[in-house]
């Protein structure tokens, strides 16, 4: 695990390290406020006195956390989470596996802890760190995430139910018909009521009016959103609507929150799950002012199983997400990608990414050993010997370039990194279970609720007209010549206004990137 051979090897006088592994520690000499990662690793053994560290300042630039299973990507999630925390910053985390609860509970003192802590120059002690625990729709333990149909949108509902461009594009149309007629998409049930309603006898001329949309088209929509609520997706989608604002919040100490969405009773449905946290990104986007470059990031995400957001996805899926990416940085939000290999994520938004901890990889089989070369050539040149290091990298040590302060890579250092100071494994599920009942959110979110929207509407029986009551001969008069202001609030243009008016006010209704729309929080 050390340099090339032709790299020379005389000690640099200073610091004790041969003059390439000087020039890399010096590369991670901030001044400012920093995450420290580890220590430098050269000639197999790590030294403490060289520390690896990221600016804070740079955490907005995003990132990417890589490497194979079981090479340590989620303690090193932990470990950056917690040092982001204890600076104020507020942290989002996808617990895929169930492991990363830990976090709100004080870490074990061990022989290894203490061992890894000797390691690299750490001072260790157990810590825990302030926590709040999400579930998509309530399955699985934690607050209660839903989306409604509405803000969800046409590109990313899309995503989930697998649909073609073509198709896409015409479930797009059925978003802007349900938007004109004041039809509101709260749930799944909406959706199909809606598009059940334009297949149908009576709505057969109305799908008539809305160009470019097929009955067959609308019945391959109709399908596969009744397959879809059959798969018991149903709970994601409905109110009350979380907000995301939420997950800016700081702890009374100061502390950032750590919102961790707990994922492993929804593990069987990956892409809507992957699918989900990036509705959460799209929605932040829409509603956080611009502020620039700033000294620490407002909320730092990090996005587990990022290759199931991009498998199988729609060009306009991925412009979406390579947009939104490269915006959101303005907006004081960083986004670490969590993968397997650096070609799980697209060119465009792997170029976005400043800041790397790639963790081994594995050259099994001829697969393997070309996803091995693309991953060394997206790095820096430097003294290592890539290809070789990463196959020989150790559980908790990594490749690692970041963005140093004035925004120019660093060198790429092989790093042993620090153990994290909370838990690490999962906390206990009553302990978690009591956390999640004590938030101030579960009263908000906890209950369901199922107001009057498109699929009452549509559903509903015609009312029957009671008989007019018998009039006298003035009334009918008066009823023959009605007044001019009575003429025009009952015109047909100051009903399409008034109920413009309305849904722009009870909705707000203002696609974004991905269709999506932001709702009046009450």
């Amino acid at each position: 695990m050390g340099p090339s051979s032709d790299i020379p090897s005389s000690a640099d006088p200073d610091s004790g390290l041969p003059p390439p592994a000087a020039k890399i520690a010096k590369g991670y000499a901030f001044g400012g406020p920093v995450l420290d990662l580890g220590a430098l690793i050269w000639d197999d053994a790590a030294h403490p006195g060289a520390a690896i560290r990221i600016p804070l300042s740079m955490l907005n630039r995003h990132g990417l956390v890589a490497g194979a299973t079981g090479t340590g990507k989620t303690k090193t999630l932990q470990l950056i989470a917690e040092q982001l925390s204890a600076h104020g910053v507020p942290v989002f985390l996808a617990d895929v596996k169930g492991d990363v609860s830990g976090i709100s509970a004080p870490g074990t003192d061990d022989e290894r802890v203490r061992g890894r802590a000797a390691e690299v120059g750490q001072d260790w002690a157990p810590a825990a760190f302030p926590t709040e625990f999400y579930a998509l729709g309530g399955l699985g333990t934690g607050i209660p995430l839903r989306a409604t149909v509405t803000d969800f949108g046409p590109v990313l509902l899309s995503k989930v139910l697998g649909l073609n461009r073509t198709q896409e594009q015409s479930l797009g149309l059925i978003f802007h018909y349900a938007d004109a007629k004041g039809l509101e998409l709260t749930d799944l049930k909406d959706l199909r009521a809606v598009v059940a309603f334009l297949t149908s006898d009576e709505g057969r001329p109305e799908l008539r009016d809305i160009g470019g949309l097929s009955a067959q088209t609308a019945g391959v929509i109709l399908r596969s959103l009744t397959a879809f609520e059959q798969q018991g997706a149903g709970p994601f989608f409905g109110e009350p609507e979380f907000d995301t604002q939420e997950l800016l919040r700081t702890a009374p100490d100061g502390r950032g929150l750590v919102s961790v969405l707990e994922l492993p009773a929804v593990q069987d449905k990956p892409q809507l799950f992957s699918t989900f946290l990036m509705w959460l990104l799209a929605d932040l986007f829409h509603g956080l002012p611009e502020v620039g470059d700033v000294a620490k990031p407002k909320l730092v995400f990090f996005f587990d199983e990022a290759h199931l957001l991009f498998a199988d996805a729609s060009k306009a899926f991925l412009e979406s997400v390579t947009q939104t990416v490269r915006l959101i940085r303005s907006k004081g939000v960083g986004i670490f990608f969590v993968t397997q290999t650096p070609k799980d994520v697209p060119p465009d938004v792997l170029g976005q990414l400043g800041n790397r901890v790639q963790h081994a990889l594995r050259a099994f089989t001829p697969d393997d050993a070309k996803a091995l070369k693309a991953t060394v050539k997206t790095f820096p040149v430097s003294p290592y010997d890539l290809e070789e290091l990463l196959t020989n990298l150790g559980t908790g040590e990594a490749v690692v370039t970041v963005l140093g302060e004035r925004g120019a890579p660093t060198p790429v250092a092989a790093t042993r990194l620090r153990a994290p100071c909370s838990l690490m494994g999962p906390v206990d599920a009553a302990a978690m279970e009591g956390a999640v009942r004590a938030s101030g959110l579960y009263e908000r979110y906890a209950q369901a609720v199922d107001r009057e929207s498109a699929y009452e509407k549509l559903t509903r029986p015609p009312a029957r007209e009671a008989p007019a009551p018998a009039q006298a001969p003035a009334e009918k008069a008066a009823k023959a010549e009605p007044s001019l202001i009575d003429q025009v609030v009952g015109s047909g243009m100051f009903k399409s206004l008034a109920r413009s008016v309305g849904t722009q006010i009870g909705r707000e209704i203002t696609r974004s990137l991905f269709g999506t729309t932001r709702r009046r929080r009450r």
